[in-house]
């Protein structure tokens, strides 16, 4: 049997067009593959076909299902798409005109309704036309692959394995490969490739067991709270308390999280794990009767309306009460165990300080992580071999900090233990026998190399030379300077790491600081800086609290000499005669955007929201970012005659609407990816790939493209600007002081008051920037923005 590499991945086919299936071929397509993706034929015209004069037989009516599917995808938000143009990837088809099809395609998902009698249909149906070496998955949730696969011949059975993307496959990082007891190692491992490679997901090998690791565990830990609410009568806000961040837990917590996927849902993974399970688990997934009563009552969570919390309007939520099964305005939860947690650094410090807690919610958060703990380890060998993969599902799956195993290593094994056994429970005994050996944790880091507890013994978790670690490297002693608020690392192979690690990696003096000093000593003594982080996010911005206090101070030569140094911070970076990489990841904002714009080359993640947001807190970009947007519509209009007035007004919008990216393949549309910039498949690689790239500019005998002057739209520009700004504030979309805000911004933008294509000099671009922002700070309007900025998190219009 011929087996492709996973980068010789062309095409492939979904089986059903739903939610899911049609999510699926997004994300298909997403990674560049083309996607047939194909459903039933209608046995019905709907009221429109008739009235069109359609038939049963037309191309349009047959396709319909896939053809409805593909273009909801354009319309879902958040988007299962990169961009819209993707869609242009998946072929709509149908399951009677269009299999042979299949016949070229190297990847066949199914993912019809999770019935096993419809799927084991199906792939009957198909069979036929599937040729040997294609690979061959279904997703499911929790149905059996052994039992799908019953009936196929031995060709079919040795490709085929099952391949559980979780819920919303763009932007859940986890799948679940699970072999059945038929297929070969080497479909196995090209199902892992697929995924990890070509998708950038994060894979775990899952035992074809009821609803495998994630939703096995997630499933067993909810109902243990239900239970254990139950007992102790703990409210809906206070359960959520305890089991969210306090816990590394998502803020959504466990009611919130149940409002989103769904009651009924829920209830029917429980249902599926209390048929299936072994017989003496089966009274652990047991619903109390409220939660019955929920789902009689139609209260399904989000999607109709209420679940357990309900909206009340003007910004108030209800939540319910089981005993009266009446919603109440969610009440505040107040606990010194709870305030203890919520101040303690890191999920192992805020683990230690709940379980700490001497009142009711300290005592809930145990009672209900002791048989969590205990429940996982005593699945080791059943739902899958490592300890890795448990935890592993738990994090990429469902957002845990850490994982089962992860968690009971932060309290400590050996102290739990005693505690769990002095409550009369009974401890897996390969836990036993690890502390009998005189192993204290599941896991344990020697040097550069980590290990995980098998058999009694620790063996050592492969690593992946794509994914480099920073917090590694630090550990490592590769740290070149630092500050408090960054890093220079050293990569390896004489390449340089510049890491922001400030509070949600905000750009203050200490990193700005860091970038000249860093700048200068990859000067002489390094082939070239990549510039990333691990941080939630690469970069939020600059210090938006340090600016709002020099200008409630009217401190305005402070804030002079602040955008001074920002401006020349990145002129260092934009100088440099070593290649420069950049590589954001999630929300890059603002001076987060104007850190990357100077970079040689920027490798966007996927999931990369790139834009110059500044507008939204009543200023506009002056750390470079309106420079470099004029350099780039410059640099892309080189010609005298070109008329730059219409590629400067669609700057104007991007910037003065505050657009940022919806991903990295966005950045495109919206004018911030250079024809030198490309988007990775995998962000896990972007360090190394930055790297790669930084080794290959040097091979290739790196010299700058620096140039100080750009071509401006001048006077000419900055009237249709102004144009634009009347019509919208004429309309009512722009308030007065959101018109003064653009007028300013498209001053600079114009070149100020230089002629039509006329050529500036880089310091007057950035003279103009800076005149313009430090006017915007004087204004009360601007810093009313900017404290409602910090104090809620969202943009205030006034």
């Amino acid at each position: 049997m011929s087996y492709k590499q996973w980068n010789d991945l062309k095409s492939a086919a979904v089986i059903g067009s739903g939610v899911m299936g049609a999510a699926i071929a997004a994300h298909l397509a997403n990674a560049g593959i083309e996607c047939h993706l194909f459903d039933i034929v209608p046995q019905t015209l709907t009221d429109q076909e008739r009235l069109n004069g359609g038939s049963l037989e037309h191309p349009a009516v047959r396709n319909r299902l896939s053809m409805q599917a593909i273009e909801r995808l354009k319309k879902t938000k958040p988007s299962p798409l990169y961009m819209e143009a993707f869609a242009k990837r998946i072929h709509p088809g149908n399951l009677e005109d269009d299999l042979k099809k299949l016949e070229k395609v190297d990847w066949i998902i199914e993912a019809v309704t999770e019935r096993l009698d419809i799927k084991q249909q199906v792939f009957a149906r198909i069979e036929p036309f599937i040729k040997a070496g294609t690979l061959i998955s279904s997703n499911t949730s929790g149905i059996s692959l052994n039992a799908i696969a019953e009936g196929r011949q031995d060709m079919f059975k040795q490709s085929f394995v099952g391949i559980h993307f979780f819920n919303p496959p763009r932007y859940m990082h986890l799948v679940e490969v699970i072999p059945t007891s038929y297929a070969k190692s080497e479909a196995v491992q090209r199902a892992v490739q697929y995924c990890e490679r070509r998708l950038g997901k994060g894979v775990v090998l899952a035992k074809d067991t009821p609803n495998f690791i994630g939703n096995r565990i997630a499933t067993h830990g909810i109902v243990t709270v239900l239970q254990e609410m139950e007992r102790t009568g703990l409210s809906i806000e206070e359960v959520d308390a305890v089991t969210g961040p306090a816990m590394g837990r998502p803020k959504s917590a466990t009611f919130r999280t149940l409002d989103l996927v769904g009651l009924d849902t829920f209830s029917h993974v429980v249902n599926n794990l209390a048929d299936h399970a072994p017989e003496e688990e089966r009274s652990l997934f047991v619903l109390p009767a409220w939660y019955h009563s929920l789902l009689e009552r139609g209260a399904y969570g989000e999607k109709s309306g209420q679940g357990f919390y309900k909206k009340l309007g003007k910004g108030k939520i209800a939540a319910m009460r089981t005993d009266s099964m009446n919603y109440e305005e969610r009440a505040s939860v107040q606990s010194p165990t709870l305030d203890a947690a919520k101040r303690a650094k890191g999920t192992k410090e805020k683990l230690k300080a709940l379980l700490q807690g001497r009142d009711a919610y300290g005592q809930f958060a145990w009672n209900i992580l002791k048989p969590s703990l205990l429940y996982s380890a005593s699945q080791l060998g059943i739902i899958a071999e490592k300890i890795e993969d448990i935890d592993n599902a738990m994090k990429w799956g469902f957002n845990w900090q850490l994982g089962p195993f992860e968690t009971w290593d932060a309290i400590g094994v050996r102290t739990s233990v005693e505690k769990m056994q002095q409550e009369g429970e009974t401890i897996p005994s390969f836990v036993l026998q690890m502390l009998e050996a005189g192993h204290e944790s599941f896991y344990k880091q020697e040097g550069s190399k980590r290990f995980y507890i098998s058999n009694g013994e620790y063996r050592g978790i492969d690593s992946v030379p794509e994914h480099i670690s920073l917090k590694q490297l630090k550990s490592e002693g590769k740290v070149i300077m630092n500050n408090a608020g960054a890093s220079l690392i050293d990569l390896g192979d004489e390449v340089a790491c510049l890491e922001f690690h400030s509070p949600n990696n905000a750009i203050g003096e200490d990193i700005l600081s860091m970038i000249v000093r860093g700048a200068a000593e990859v000067e002489n003594n390094y082939r070239g800086l990549v510039i990333a982080n691990e941080g939630r996010h690469f970069c939020v911005g600059a210090n938006l609290m340090l600016l709002l206090a020099e200008a409630q101070a009217e401190e305005w030569d402070e804030i002079d000499e602040i955008i001074r140094q920002f401006q020349q911070s990145m002129l260092k970076l934009k100088q440099l005669a070593k290649p420069v990489v950049a590589a954001p990841h999630q929300m890059t904002l603002g001076g987060g955007v104007e850190a990357c714009l100077p970079a040689d080359v920027i490798l966007f993640s996927p999931e990369t929201y790139f834009g110059l947001v500044e507008t939204g807190v009543g200023l506009i970009p002056a750390g470079g970012g309106c420079k470099e947007a004029v350099l780039q519509q410059s640099q892309r209009f080189t010609h005298r005659e070109d008329d730059l007035t219409p590629p400067m007004l669609r700057t104007f919008e991007t910037i003065a609407m505050a657009t940022a990216s919806t991903s990295g393949h966005d950045t495109e549309r919206i004018g911030y990816k250079r024809s030198q910039d490309r988007v990775l498949n995998d962000a896990r690689r972007r360090i190394f790939e930055a790297k790669q790239q930084v080794l290959a500019m040097d091979q290739a005998g790196f010299r700058s493209r620096y140039d100080p002057l750009m071509r401006v739209a001048g006077r000419e520009g900055r009237a249709a600007m102004s144009v634009a700004i009347h019509s919208m504030k004429e309309a009512g979309y722009i308030s007065a002081h959101d018109a003064l805000i653009a007028s300013k911004l498209a001053y600079v933008l114009a070149g100020g008051d230089a002629p039509s294509g006329a050529l500036v000099t880089e310091q007057c671009m950035l003279d103009l920037e800076r005149e313009a922002f430090l006017s915007l700070c004087g204004e009360k309007k601007t810093q009313q923005r900017m404290e409602h900025m910090l104090r809620t998190g969202k943009p205030l219009r006034n």
